[in-house]
């Protein structure tokens, strides 16, 4: 009895032991009769589960102890990945949103006291101009657009309505020849600018490039309001470059050149003919233009092809520019569609951020709703209108203008907007200076005859003074000298 345990102790724990395990097996022997109604007395319940039960505790202490891992359901393995993915995708779109909203940040902006308020989900129009503002440029810069280094001032080269709407997921697009004759509106004495004017003087009248503001911007507003009834709710003013960067941006855009195409005309000093925007392209088909490509077909006003071993001029001046200015959104809209998410969308705000001013009304969540609304939207969805006008010389004005066609304007600017316009307070003019009323009531949209003006993707005749509404065009009428998306 040195360890101090009885002698007997072994013997009598193993006694123990058989005898409970013979009661247990009495009762589960029991316990099974009972669930089997009887059968096989010397069976034990659930006898096959239990050796099995058995086996895995053993296998489990013989390897240390170590508990046995379940394998994985795969499903549940699939709903991780998928759940990590999504992570993934919203922290990315979080990130582009907060880059979107940093860029958007640095665009200048500026008041607009003249722009009308528009509810949630109502359709608007917003006035982008195109500003030739030359400020900043580079002497290489100058020589491509193919004018003088750092040109004083600026005038709205292109100015265009932008008609959205945001429920029905359409847009379209009105162009106001810049050479219209107005009255202007919300021009300061103190600018010098004469009034009665051509409409893009109106832009011009504001501070000069080193003091950027919306009073230009404002003026337009407020001339195009007073002049056509055309309600306008935000403004994008785009200069030279800001075409160029953003197609840049988007990594050029595509379009069918059917001819070599330049624009030579009597720009050059003292009225000496040279290439004016720098248009000069050589070869033909389809080809993925660059941005400084963009931009001199966008401002060619001199626009030449050559065909049959001669150069031709279209004879159009601003009329065509307009014509391929148009086709140049489509394409635009067409890459920026075919590449859209929200960093591309970033991207595409931070190649602008100095080259466009906005209105402040305007905001970073409003632009990407459109953003995200439209990404989807085809460029050959976009109908275009040209306002119909015809040339004519203003004597007072002491050069040529020109000057709408009634009642083929009112009717036009009522198909655009979906309804007639507000009542102008200072009608267009015709060549006298005298205000052109239409003389024929608007029509609705879509009707026929005199009253009903369709959408149109050619310009109007400038050489007449029909008052025809222009109808709608096929892709095969443009002027097959023009290049196209493709």
């Amino acid at each position: 009895m040195a360890n101090g345990r009885p002698p007997d102790d072994r013997s009598s724990r193993s006694s123990r032991s058989a005898q409970a395990r013979g009661a247990n097996a009495s009762g589960l022997e029991s316990l099974g009769q009972q669930m089997r109604g009887g059968a096989r007395s010397d069976a034990v319940a659930n006898e096959a589960g239990l050796q099995s039960l058995g086996a895995r505790i053993d296998g489990s202490k013989s390897r240390g102890g170590q508990k046995k891992r379940r394998p994985r359901p795969k499903g549940r393995l699939v709903v991780r990945v998928v759940l990590g993915l999504l992570a993934l995708i919203v922290l990315l779109a979080a990130a582009g949103y907060g880059y979107f909203r940093y860029e958007f940040s640095r665009i200048q902006t500026a008041a607009c006291a003249s722009c009308v308020s528009v509810a949630d989900g109502v359709p608007y129009n917003v006035l982008v101009i195109g500003s030739d503002t030359r400020s900043g440029e580079t002497a290489a810069q100058a020589q491509q657009f193919g004018n003088a280094l750092n040109a004083g001032g600026q005038r709205s080269d292109t100015i265009k309505v932008i008609h959205v709407d945001p429920k029905a997921g359409t847009a379209s697009v009105l162009s106001l020849p810049r050479d219209t004759l107005v009255t202007l509106s919300g021009v300061p004495a103190s600018s010098g600018v004469s009034n009665p004017n051509k409409l893009n003087a109106a832009f011009a009248a504001g501070p000069n490039d080193k003091q950027p503001s919306g009073t230009g911007a404002n003026g337009l507003v407020q001339t195009i309001q007073n002049t056509f009834g055309i309600p306008i709710s935000h403004w994008i003013v785009v200069n030279f470059f800001g075409l160029m960067d953003a197609v840049n941006a988007l990594g050029g855009v595509s379009m069918d050149v059917p001819y070599p195409v330049r624009d030579y005309g009597a720009c050059g000093p003292g009225g000496s003919y040279t290439n004016c925007s720098g248009l000069d392209i050589t070869t033909t088909g389809c080809q993925v233009l660059s941005g400084s490509e963009a931009l001199a077909l966008s401002r060619s006003r001199d626009f030449e092809y050559y065909k049959n071993g001669a150069w031709h001029s279209d004879g159009s001046g601003d009329i065509g520019r307009i014509e391929r200015q148009n086709l140049m959104i489509e394409a635009v809209v067409n890459k920026a569609k075919s590449t859209y998410n929200p960093i591309k969308a970033a991207s595409f705000i931070a190649s602008l951020t100095h080259d466009v001013t906005l209105d402040n009304k305007l905001s970073a969540t409003a632009l990407l709703s459109l953003a995200q609304r439209y990404h989807a939207f085809s460029g050959s969805s976009l109908v275009s209108y040209t306002l119909p006008t015809m040339g004519a010389y203003y004597s007072p004005y002491s050069e040529d203008v020109v000057v709408t066609q009634e009642p083929t304007a009112t009717q036009m600017i009522t198909q655009f907007l979906g309804g007639a316009p507000n009542t102008p307070t200072t009608p267009p003019l015709d060549q006298y200076g005298n205000p052109a009323t239409a003389t024929a009531s608007a029509g609705p949209t879509g009707s026929s005859g005199s009253t009903g003006a369709a959408a149109t993707t050619s310009p109007a005749s400038t050489g007449s003074a029909s008052t025809t509404p222009s109808q709608a065009t096929t892709p095969g009428s443009i002027p097959s000298f023009d290049p196209r998306p493709c």
